[in-house]
Parts: C-alpha cells; sequence; structure tokens
C-alpha cells in the first residue's frame, strides 16, 4: 500500500506556508508528478488518482495552492492567490523542491490548475526549468468557458476595474457541485466540505481569466523545451470547454509526442466522475507516464554505452 505523507513547503522564507502530501510508492519510486489542483478544489479529493498512481511506483506531490484548502489559515486567505506571477512562482518553488529528481519529473494540472501549469510551460522566463519535465499531464483544463456560459465583455471589465481599486475583495464564484461530476455521492461530498469555500478574490480571478484568454486566443506560445503533452477532457464538462482544449491541443504542432484523450459524456471532475470510470482515468494517466519512463530509461541506457 502506498504511504501517505502530510508537510509544509515555505515558498519563500517568511512567506505563506502551503500544506503538502505526498503519496509515496512501496518501493523506489519510477516517477514523480507534481500535481496543481483547480478552482475552490484541494488535493483530499482526488479520489483513487493519486494512490493508484503511487501503487504503480509513481510518487504524487500535492499541496494546496495559497487561498485553498489547508493552506488557509484565516478567512481572510481564501481565495487570496495574488496575481499570476506569485501563482507561478509557487508551482515553481513546489518543483525545485524536487530537483534534482532521479527520476523522470511530471507536472499535472486539473481546471485552472491546468491553466496555470500551462502558462508556466510558456514563460520565457521559466525556460530553464523546462528540461527537468519529463512530460505535463491536463485534466480538463481550464482555456475557456463552456459554450454560453462565458461572463459578458461588461461584467468582465466592471470586475477588471473592481479588481485594481479592492483587489483583496472576496466573491463567491464556485460552480454548481452537480456540473462537475455525475456521482451523487461526490455531489454531496462537495456540499459538506468545509474547506471548498468557493470564494476567489477579485484580482485572483481577474489573474485566471487573463490565463484561460491568453490560452484561448494563442497569445502564448509554449517552450520549445516542453517534450510530451497529456490532455483529458469530457465532452460534457460544463466547468470548462472540451473544444477549446481540443483546437488549443490541435495548435500544438512543434511538440511532437503528445496525446489528446476524449471521455465521451464524462463531466468535469474525470478523477471524481462515476467511481467505475474513474478507475479509467487514473489508468490512462498512470500508462502515460510509465510509457514515457521507459522511454527515457532506454535512452539513457543508450547513452551510457556511447
Amino acid at each position: 500500500m502506498p504511504t501517505e505523507v502530510e508537510g509544509t513547503h515555505e515558498v519563500r522564507p517568511g512567506d505563506v506556508s502551503l500544506y503538502t502530501k505526498t503519496w509515496k510508492p512501496d518501493g523506489p519510486p519510477k516517477a514523480k508528478v507534481i500535481f496543481v489542483h483547480g478552482f475552490n478544489d484541494h488535493i483530499h479529493r482526488y479520489y483513487e488518482l493519486f494512490p493508484t498512481l503511487a501503487s504503480h511506483g509513481i510518487e504524487v506531490h500535492g499541496f494546496d495552492q495559497r487561498g485553498w484548502g489547508r493552506s488557509v489559515k484565516t478567512p481572510s486567505d481564501r481565495g487570496l492567490t495574488g496575481p499570476t506571477s506569485q501563482v507561478i512562482s509557487d508551482i515553481v518553488s513546489v518543483i525545485k523542491s524536487q530537483l534534482p529528481s532521479p527520476v523522470p519529473l511530471f507536472v499535472m494540472g486539473h481546471s485552472m490548475g491546468g491553466a496555470e501549469v500551462l502558462t508556466l510551460a510558456s514563460d520565457p522566463q521559466y525556460e530553464d526549468l523546462m528540461p527537468s519535465i519529463r512530460g505535463w499531464v491536463l485534466e480538463s483544463p481550464f482555456i475557456d468557458f463552456p459554450k454560453g456560459q462565458a461572463p459578458g465583455a461588461v461584467t468582465v471589465f466592471l470586475g477588471r476595474l473592481a479588481g485594481k481599486l479592492l483587489p483583496h475583495s472576496q466573491r463567491f464564484s464556485a460552480l454548481k457541485p452537480e456540473t462537475l461530476t455525475r456521482d451523487p455521492e461526490v455531489v454531496k461530498s462537495l456540499t459538506d466540505d468545509p474547506l471548498t469555500h468557493g470564494y476567489g478574490t477579485l484580482a485572483g480571478l481577474s489573474a485566471m481569466l487573463d490565463r484561460s484568454a491568453a490560452l484561448h486566443g494563442g497569445k502564448v506560445t509554449l517552450s520549445k523545451g516542453v517534450r510530451s503533452i497529456w490532455l483529458g477532457h469530457g465532452t460534457k464538462d460544463m466547468g470548462t470547454c472540451y473544444h477549446a482544449s481540443d483546437q488549443w491541443f490541435k495548435r500544438q504542432t512543434q511538440v511532437q509526442d503528445k496525446e489528446l484523450k476524449t471521455y465521451d459524456g464524462w463531466y468535469h471532475q474525470l478523477h471524481a466522475d462515476l467511481p467505475k470510470e474513474r478507475a479509467v482515468f487514473a489508468k490512462d494517466v498512470r500508462d502515460w507516464i510509465l510509457a514515457r519512463v521507459g522511454v527515457e530509461e532506454a535512452r539513457q541506457g543508450s547513452d551510457s554505452k556511447l
């Protein structure tokens, strides 16, 4: 059985302390995954996904982002993510805490977290980090809103203006639980979970919209150092747009090793959809990662003989 270890990560001395949890395999890991959760979420809500990966030799390092889950210490911390530069810096800090890594390292993000890791993978400031990351795994990334659900231009404009004037002001912005999963038990747990507070700050929400708009509009380009991408998305996703993911994926012609996995009829939380199908999603992620671990080992073995 995998071992679960709780801890904290201090981004910078004297800065916020982020709650962390690691799922460790029984033996030496074959790979590592840094996981970045989505909006109104925390790393205790990923059901079989992390234990499944760990049981097959993939060590998972998760953390509750600034403003979410157990990283929230007071009500005023809720949704207080800071600007995109801080969000990405937090993720990079967690990644670097696992470097150098003796095994291939992967970065995975869900929903808002998916857009965040893509923003990182497109930021020239972190170009030197790309060789250390073997692959990028995206679950239902927030590249755009589903059709008909995007806020109007006036609402967005006023929100951005308010965000500049009152950046820390909180706004309840949670999606309805029944739109996230087809499992009624998960819907109930989302409603009852005190850590899914549903609040974002005006500045944080504006930054989230900016990241998705940049990705959807093709304003950012993946680093040349990005080697491999896997993207999974459900066709009935009511949280983020499947078609936007499909269009974004098709534009990534510079990445040779990439896979788009369509889950017909699935909702937003692929890891927490119907119980019999969660195992399918976990297996797909596991198999994709381990296939690249095998390729990496073969390459290193070949290099050692030169």
